[in-house]
């Protein structure tokens, strides 16, 4: 099997505009070892991803108005729908959520109730007016779902990349291996040109 590959790079692929190392590793490498250590790279890149945003304070004001005006929820429940119906880009701490309801019950827009041992959450009729009245919840604000979407899927999309791309490395024929380089630097090319409109 030719190794050229090895030495100039998987494709030429790096990770960066500049290309940096390529999927073929350290010259001499064995190209499957370094297109593992390339996976390794890519995903330890993603894991570096920035933490979950901090959302303003009028922001989990008008995302608990939202939900209850849904049905009553317990404070545990709100950050769960919060985080769940933002993909996951944005999970309010109880120390944010808390004080937000405490807040509401004084201003007469909540009233808590015991159940089951908690304290459960619903609107007055004044709250349900200002609910009604309030827009797009948070959680549907472009912010949020370009989090979930740069957050949740597009690692995953590169680590199955990679994996395929070791696939082909491992078991493939020389020329299988060639139209795999040239499927990578065409997805390459294709996703700087994302950044570049």
């Amino acid at each position: 099997m030719d190794n050229s590959y090895a030495s100039h790079g998987f494709g030429g692929m790096g990770f960066g505009p500049g290309g940096g190392r390529g999927f073929g590793g350290r010259p001499g490498m064995n190209p499957t070892a370094g297109l593992w250590e390339a996976m390794e790279h890519l995903r330890s890149a993603f894991d570096q991803r920035p933490s979950t945003p901090r959302m303003a304070r009028g922001d989990v004001r008008a995302a608990v108005l939202a939900l209850l005006a849904e049905q009553p929820m317990h404070g545990y429940q709100i950050i769960q729908e919060i985080e769940e119906r933002s993909g996951g880009s944005w999970k309010p701490s109880a120390g944010s959520v808390y004080p937000t309801l405490q807040l509401l019950a004084d201003e007469g827009l909540i009233e808590a109730a015991e159940q089951g041992g908690r304290k459960t959450y619903s609107l007055t009729e004044a709250g349900r007016a200002v609910a009604d009245e309030a827009g797009t919840p948070p959680w549907e604000s472009s912010g949020a779902r370009a989090g979930s979407a740069s957050f949740g899927a597009l690692p995953k999309a590169g680590v199955d990349l990679a994996g395929a791309a070791a696939q082909v490395a491992r078991t493939g024929t020389p020329e299988q291996v060639q139209q795999a380089i040239e499927v990578l630097d065409e997805a390459r090319r294709k996703l700087y040109a994302i950044l570049a409109d």
